[in-house]
């Protein structure tokens, strides 16, 4: 059935004098259509004073050379060793690749005439020498990274000019609106001072790039060279610098591009001066979404808030009294909308400050004070995982798409399990399970089925079926991965 959107009533004929009217009335309407839906008349006056203060960037980074072609791996102690010798040129004349300089391109803005220079982390990452060129086409070789910080994408650099340079001002970020004016001047493609206009697409963009995604979208156009240059509002201030864009080609503009807020900029770049580094608040607890599901199996009456997973030792959060379970609905007096908005918010707290935390427990609300830590960058290291298989000495058993046997001090070695944890092992998932597609994985243990430990096929059979009987269809788990990070999961019983 196709529904109709609007009927339009029978229309009158259109006689010479109707025609006059109509065509005054469009006129009329036209002619006081506000100037902001159709933009400013030119740009010039604006643009023309900032264009000094963007700059380009160059950085190179020496490669060095390698001396031969390596004897395959395979062939030591073979027969045919001295064969392969004489064939990848070892006896004789050797081979030596001449070091090499990879060189980039990218954008950046003077924040201080003395020559304080904003830009992207990922612009001038393991660069051996950075180059700034001027408008006046002047080049100065930057002295001192100030600070550099990979999560955030920017970077502070440092040159010394023989005269105050020109330089631009941070505006509020926070105030643009969507539809706002913008320009985007810098560096595409190395071919120097480019301007391109459009608006504010959206804010508040999670493009999955980190943790503290948080981005303003523009259509204005951003190209390879771009990163690191400044986005400016109508006054001339700086409201983002330009990080990514979404392309269908390699290096070209789709008209959906990606800048960190300035409100964001000029706090990091703050730090960058006191500091040299970013220092970040830190709670000490695991946050999940809150799905419906979750909050189905969690009887939790909402689905906005943060839900702690796990509460670190010795943490903030655990002197302060938070546990697993716990829902946070506000931070500081603001509400929480979702686990990632939260983070964003304990990362900007200022450390060995004191913070009102509003959370929900067992369906009673209750206020707690932390003290704000600061974030230490956990170990990268992965986990080392023994290759050798050893089997469980119990027959694992299917369930839920996934293939379950309880812990054993093979799986500890095996997976890396710490000497504590106590559950089933998952084995093996269905990748066409809903155990797959919510990321579940061999090495994973499951510690709780419905809100209550479990160890034993006996015991998770029991909560299944204690489940079934509430007319539910839906059971709650708690995961917990081989670096012990626990996080609740919903699976589907039918």
């Amino acid at each position: 059935m196709v529904e109709r959107l609007h009927l339009f009533p029978r229309l009158a004929p259109l006689t010479k004098g109707r025609a006059v009217v109509l065509a005054l009335s469009l006129a009329a309407a036209m002619l006081s259509a506000p100037l902001a839906a159709r933009g400013p008349e030119s740009l010039a006056p604006i643009a023309e004073p900032l264009m000094p203060a963007v700059v380009n960037i160059s950085t190179s980074q020496s490669i060095k050379g390698v001396h031969g072609t390596p004897l395959p791996k395979s062939q030591r102690g073979s027969p045919f060793e001295e064969f392969f010798e004489e064939y990848f040129n070892k006896k004789e004349k050797p081979s030596v690749v001449p070091e090499k300089k990879a060189t980039s391109l990218g954008s950046g803005f003077v924040i201080d005439p003395s020559g304080l220079i904003v830009t992207n982390h990922h612009v001038i990452d393991g660069a051996d020498e950075i180059i700034v060129s001027f408008a006046d086409g002047s080049r100065l070789k930057v002295e001192k990274v100030i600070g550099k910080d990979a999560k955030s994408d920017l970077a502070l650099l440092k040159v010394t000019p023989k005269k105050p340079l020109p330089f631009v001002k941070f505006g509020v970020s926070e105030t643009v609106r969507v539809g706002d004016w913008v320009m985007v001047i810098g560096n595409p493609f190395g071919l120097g001072g480019t301007l391109t206009v459009g608006v504010i697409s959206a804010k508040n963009r999670d493009i999955n790039s980190g943790p503290f995604d948080d981005y303003l979208q523009t259509d204005a156009a951003i190209n390879k060279g771009n990163s690191g240059g400044p986005l400016f509002n109508m006054k001339g201030e700086v409201i983002g610098v330009n990080t990514a864009i979404i392309t269908a080609a390699p290096g070209g503009s789709s008209g959906i591009g990606f800048s960190i807020p300035s409100d964001t900029v000029a706090r990091i770049i703050e730090q960058f001066k006191l500091y040299g580094e970013v220092r970040r608040g830190w709670l000490g607890v695991r946050l999940q979404t809150l799905t419906e599901e979750l909050a189905e199996g969690l009887d939790l009456g909402e689905t906005r808030g943060a839900l702690v997973a796990g509460v670190s030792k010795d943490s903030p959060a655990s002197k302060a009294g938070l546990l697993p379970r716990d829902l946070i609905t506000r931070f500081a007096g603001k509400p929480v909308p979702s686990a990632r908005q939260l983070t964003r918010q304990i990362a900007q707290t200022p450390i060995d400050s004191s913070v009102e935390i509003e959370v929900e427990r067992k369906g009673k609300r209750s206020t707690l004070l932390v003290k704000i830590g600061r974030l230490i960058d956990p170990d990268e290291a992965e986990p080392k995982v023994q290759s050798t298989a050893v089997e469980p000495p119990a027959p694992p058993r299917p369930l839920l798409g996934m293939m379950l046997t309880p812990v054993t001090e093979e799986l500890r070695q095996r997976f890396s399990l710490d000497k504590k944890l106590a559950g089933l092992v998952v084995l093996e998932v269905d990748p066409k399970s809903f155990a797959a597609q919510r990321q579940i994985k061999a090495g994973d243990v499951v510690v709780e089925a419905a809100q209550e430990a479990i160890g034993t096929f006996d015991q998770i059979a029991k909560r299944i079926e204690d489940v079934r009987k509430t007319g539910r269809n839906v059971i709650l788990l708690g995961v917990t991965d081989a670096k012990g990070d626990f996080r609740f999961v919903t699976l589907p019983l039918s």
